[in-house]
């Protein structure tokens, strides 16, 4: 007769409780970008009832005691897929479940993990964010993704928030917070794992799909020097292809919204009407990116309105 250990035998009754409690949930295609840091790329597209807002890239970090999970994505399904993804790799108990900001991409799969004992953890901003923009973005996307999807969404505000910056242990692995100022959003955050020096950036990183001013440009344009000296080798971004060099990965971001600045300032200083920005301004880098016509002009009126009454 063989004899197991209790760790073992408690370890396999985990795994098997939580099989069950995915039920017939596909796991959501994950990749291990280092040792025991898994992440999924998003689609490079809108959300949409067909992609179940799945467009965002979200990932978890296994610890000795437990896993931090790092967004949820644009839907329930999307997190209880994630969910899936993680019990199909470990037992352990989820500890944090990190937003790096209040968009619903990386948002609307919170509910997936409430009950699971978890600390919902976010920028000291996030809760004035989501208790301003909830209502809107739920009556919205169910514009755009649906009622089935919508249904299931719930707005969860953090229990633990970021001041500045913040250490999570997760039992022989610390990941560390930084709040950022205004940039993509007035609520970014980023998650840094030194053992493995993977960077998950949030929205402060876009790659492929054209970058958001949601927030500030200019301060997205002052951060770029203190996010760049960031000690990672790889990067998790918000949206794009994952684990790239960091911060090359910064490169075609950073020379887009400079462009922006310098074009739109341009529009201003010869008396220029918005209108005329939103057309033109970023145009000679459009081939550069996916998207750009859904979020460039959105992006030069911002601009716009942030330099219209600069001296």
């Amino acid at each position: 007769m063989r004899y197991f250990s209790s760790t073992l035998v408690g370890l396999v009754l985990a795994l098997a409780a939580g099989s069950a409690q995915c039920g017939s949930v596909e796991p959501l295609p994950v990749r291990e970008v280092a040792p025991g840091v898994f992440a999924h790329a998003g689609a490079i597209a809108l959300m949409s009832e067909e992609n179940a807002g799945d467009i965002a890239n979200i990932g978890f970090v296994v610890g000795e005691n437990g896993v931090a999970v790092v967004d949820t994505g644009g839907s329930v399904e999307v997190g209880r897929r994630l969910l899936a993804a993680i019990r199909a790799r470990t037992a352990k108990p989820i500890l944090y479940v990190v937003n790096t900001h209040e968009h619903p991409d990386h948002v609307f799969g919170d509910a997936a993990f409430e009950g699971s004992g978890a600390a919902f953890v976010g920028h000291r901003n996030l809760p004035r964010a989501l208790a301003a923009r909830g209502p809107f973005y739920l009556k919205a996307f169910r514009k755009i993704i649906g009622d089935r999807l919508v249904d299931e969404v719930r707005i969860v505000p953090p229990t633990l928030t970021v001041e500045n910056r913040l250490t999570l242990d997760l039992g022989g692995r610390s990941l560390e917070l930084r709040a950022w100022p205004p940039a993509h959003t007035d609520c970014d955050l980023t998650v840094f794992d030194p053992a493995t020096r993977t960077l998950f950036a949030g929205d402060l990183a876009f790659v492929g799909h054209l970058p958001v001013v949601d927030g500030s440009l200019k301060g997205w344009l002052a951060n770029f020097d203190a996010l760049a000296a960031v000690p990672a080798e790889r990067v998790v971004p918000g949206h794009g292809p994952l684990a790239l060099p960091w911060p090359e990965a910064l490169q075609n971001e950073r020379a887009y919204l400079s462009g922006l600045a310098n074009d739109v300032k341009g529009f201003i200083a010869r008396g220029d009407p918005v209108d005329s920005a939103a057309k033109a301004a970023g145009q000679s880098l459009r081939d550069s990116w996916m998207l750009f016509d859904a979020y460039n002009a959105r992006n030069a009126t911002a601009a716009y309105a942030e330099y219209e009454w600069d001296p």
